[in-house]
C-alpha cells in the first residue's frame, strides 16, 4: 500500500508530510487512519518534542475525500489526538486548505502559513455543514469571521487566516516564520510544554466532551442527505447543484 504520510524526525521535531497527491491531500478514510497512526507513535516517543504537520504539492488538505469519505467518528478522533498530544503540533501551510483541512488547523496549537495560501469553508456549497470541525475551530477563532466565511464558502487569504485566529502567523517563507517558534520549542522541557499545553487545551477539550457526539451525528445525517448527494455529484460532476441561482 501507498504510504500517505511521511515522518522524518530531526533535534526533537518530528515532521509528519501529508503526501496524497492523487486527491490533494484529501481526508480519505485511509489518510486519517495513517495520520491517526503516526500521531499516535509520535506521543510514544520521548526523543519527540513537538510535531511540525506538512504537505506535499501545492493543497495541504482539500477537505473530505468524497469518494472515500471518513467516518465522523474518526475524524473526531484525529482532531482529539492532535489536541490531547502532549507535545505541541505545529502546521505548516505552503498550498491551499479547504473545509475539513480547516480542522486540522484549528487543532493544531501553533499554524503558520505562506502568503499564497488559501482557505475556504466550502461545506454549504455541498449541502452539509463544518461540523465536526467546528470541536477546535470554534474554541478558537473569530466567531463573526467564522459566521461568514462557514456561511458563505468565500475564499480568503493568510493575513484574514490571521487575524481570524485560524493561524497563527504567516508570510512570504513560511521557514522563516517557523524558524524561530521551532527553536523555541527545542529549548522548552518536556514536562513544561506538556502542562502548558494541557493548560492552552482545557476549553477546546471541554467543547470535545460537550458537542462530539451530536456534531457527529449531524454530519452523519448530512452526508446522507439528497441535498448532499447532489452536492456532492456536482462537484464530482464540475457543474453547479441544482439550487445555485
Amino acid at each position: 500500500m501507498t504510504e500517505l504520510v511521511h515522518a522524518t524526525h530531526d533535534r526533537g521535531i518530528t515532521t509528519l508530510t501529508l503526501d496524497s497527491p492523487g486527491n490533494r491531500n484529501a481526508l480519505s478514510a485511509a489518510l486519517v487512519g495513517d495520520l491517526a497512526d503516526a500521531l499516535t507513535r509520535c506521543g510514544e516517543d520521548d526523543d519527540v518534542r513537538a510535531v511540525v504537520l506538512t504537505h506535499t504539492g501545492t493543497t495541504f488538505c482539500a477537505g473530505a475525500d468524497l469518494r472515500d469519505p471518513p467516518h465522523p467518528d474518526a475524524l473526531v478522533g484525529l482532531l482529539r489526538r492532535i489536541v490531547e498530544l502532549r507535545t505541541p503540533v505545529v502546521a505548516r501551510v505552503t498550498g491551499h486548505v479547504r473545509a475539513g483541512g480547516l480542522g486540522l488547523l484549528g487543532a493544531c496549537d501553533i499554524a503558520a502559513a505562506s502568503t499564497g495560501a488559501t482557505f475556504a469553508f466550502t461545506e454549504v456549497r455541498i449541502g452539509v455543514a463544518p461540523a465536526v470541525i467546528s470541536l477546535p475551530l470554534l474554541p478558537r477563532t473569530d466567531p463573526r469571521a467564522l459566521a461568514r466565511y462557514y456561511l458563505t464558502g468565500e475564499r480568503f487569504g493568510a493575513a484574514e487566516a490571521v487575524r481570524t485566529g485560524l493561524l497563527t502567523a504567516s508570510g512570504t517563507d513560511v521557514d522563516e516564520v517557523l524558524a524561530p517558534v521551532l527553536a523555541g520549542l527545542r529549548r522548552a522541557s518536556p514536562q513544561g510544554l506538556a502542562e502548558t499545553k494541557r493548560l492552552l487545551t482545557a476549553t477546546v477539550l471541554e467543547t470535545f466532551d460537550r458537542d462530539a457526539a451530536d456534531l457527529t451525528a449531524l454530519s452523519a445525517r448530512l452526508f446522507a442527505s439528497p441535498q448532499a448527494r447532489e452536492g456532492m455529484t456536482a462537484f464530482l460532476e464540475r457543474r453547479d447543484p441544482v439550487w445555485v441561482v
